[in-house]
């Protein structure tokens, strides 16, 4: 295979990135042009097995969640994410290790199979389902003489993407940054020169690496102070939402769980929906019909997946404020997928890592979708399941089957909380009362000689209003 040369990038559809892993010696070498359709090589490491004395294995607790997942589907994952930015897969191995190797992940011999299989068949990419710190990054890429990938680095580019809107293009570089930053490593002697110092009295100057470092920091200051602003601008927003009094119902997920194609389906929408990990990134917020003519506002956001970079949970913090904040969680999980358990942990990691626990503080409802994708037999079980879960709602976005049901059921869980009152309005009462049937929801009303008499169900929110201006309202007869 010829070496790669003196071009230091690699070509996405929409952006660059650093292929930082030193200069060939001949002049005549051609470097990569683009790496969408690119021959890629995609590796999952994992460990064998140790057998306890009790004859089961001991995960560790950061492996407990990845150890619900078996390697296969794992690689399966990663040519996945692969897909989501049209790479040509040529080949996708299980690398089964006995022991980690600090220096380059895997002994000497995995590295010299890998490099025959890179010679063979031209590939320009090399892919590790796995975390790579920078030495074991840049070791590895030495011995292979090919760019070099790891999973975070792999799922960054895929926002960097799909990104469109301007906060989602300035998060996602934040999280370029932050990556980009520890992989600076000593490796080109033009990082080592040192350049003029500053001041009056020069000095020893800094050099190329210590630069770098402070221009991303600098950056990374920059694009801080701007998110802040959307962070504040994102407060806004709700408060007014709040001022409407309109409930917002924010859905989670595993990506390709189905929740944009839930979306549109529940609000007309046209949000990009297809059979892709991340094909949406950028959130999205629509108005939703509910019965009795109640309204809510309904939030799409970004899809989660297993060892989502810590880097992205923390720039697209702003972002996932929308979770946070939410009336009503919706967990959409793809009920069909071998992996739905495994999935559901990681959301559920995520969650927690944002401050969120499942209880009386936090509603969270379980979504099963794509039920269309289910055997006879599997739908049995599922059914049986969701039955003693209770919590739980099954549907398909794609025939429907079940999402007008579920558009009551979340009204009714919308209403949860809510309280029933009767409340008794005279005949010049018109406005009152139609401030009550704006912001409450009126259950029945019966019709007097004297007075009209509404059985309405307010949340605590409206009652507080209620007791704090008890002239908003008729008189009240009946809790």
């Amino acid at each position: 295979m010829t070496e790669r040369t003196d071009s230091n990038t690699l070509k996405f559809r929409k952006k660059k990135i650093d292929l930082d892993w030193g200069k060939s010696t001949k002049e005549d070498d051609i470097s990569p042009d683009h790496v969408a359709g690119a021959n890629v090589l995609v590796l999952h490491p994992h460990l064998k097995k140790r057998l306890s004395n009790s004859g089961l294995s001991r995960p560790s607790h950061k492996t407990a969640t990845s150890a619900l997942r078996s390697p296969e589907a794992r690689l399966e994952e990663a040519v996945g994410l692969c897909e989501a930015l049209d790479l040509h897969v040529v080949h996708a191995v299980l690398l089964q290790l006995s022991k980690l190797v600090p220096a380059t992940y895997m002994g000497q011999g995995k590295l010299d199979e890998m490099a025959a299989l890179i010679a063979a068949d031209d590939i320009e990419l090399v892919i590790f389902d796995c975390e790579l710190t920078p030495g074991q990054q840049r070791n590895i890429e030495r011995i292979l003489k090919v760019k070099v990938i790891d999973r975070t680095g792999l799922i960054l580019e895929i926002f960097g993407e799909r990104a469109q809107t301007k906060e989602g293009v300035l998060q996602v570089e934040l999280a370029h940054l932050t990556y980009q930053k520890s992989r600076l490593v000593r490796s080109w002697t033009h990082l080592e020169r040192q350049r003029g110092g500053f001041g009056f009295m020069g000095g020893p100057g800094e050099s190329q690496i210590e630069s770098d470092r402070r221009m991303i920091s600098d950056r990374i200051g920059r694009i801080g102070r701007q998110l802040e602003e959307v962070s504040r601008t994102r407060k806004l927003h709700r408060a007014g939402r709040q001022k409407q009094k309109f409930p917002v119902v924010a859905m989670v997920g595993y990506t390709n769980a189905g929740k944009s194609t839930l979306f549109n389906y529940l609000t007309g929408a046209s949000v990009m929906a297809e059979d892709l990990l991340f094909a949406t990134l950028d959130p999205t917020m629509r108005e939703i019909d509910l019965p009795n003519d109640k309204k809510a506002i309904l939030s799409d956001t970004v899809g989660f997946i297993s060892q989502l970079p810590t880097q992205l949970v923390a720039a697209f913090q702003a972002t996932l404020e929308e979770v946070v904040e939410a009336d009503l969680i919706l967990h959409v999980r793809d009920i069909s997928h071998p992996d739905t358990e495994a999935q559901r942990e990681d959301v559920m990691t995520i969650l927690h890592s944002l401050g969120l626990e499942e209880g009386p503080e936090c509603a969270i409802h379980e979504v099963w979708s794509k039920i269309d994708l289910l055997s006879t037999e599997q739908r049995a079980t599922v059914e049986n399941l969701a039955a003693l879960k209770g919590n739980v709602s099954l549907l398909s976005a794609i025939t429907g089957e079940g999402c007008e049901e579920f558009r009551i059921k979340l009204n009714d869980l919308l209403a949860s909380g809510a309280i029933t009152l009767k409340i008794a309005y005279k005949h010049q009462q018109g406005a009152e009362m139609a401030w009550m049937y704006k912001n409450g929801e009126v259950i029945a009303r019966e019709d007097g000689e004297t007075e009209t008499i509404l059985t309405v169900r307010v949340d605590q929110k409206l009652l507080g209003r209620i007791e704090k201006d008890t002239r908003l309202v008729g008189r009240v007869i009946e809790t």
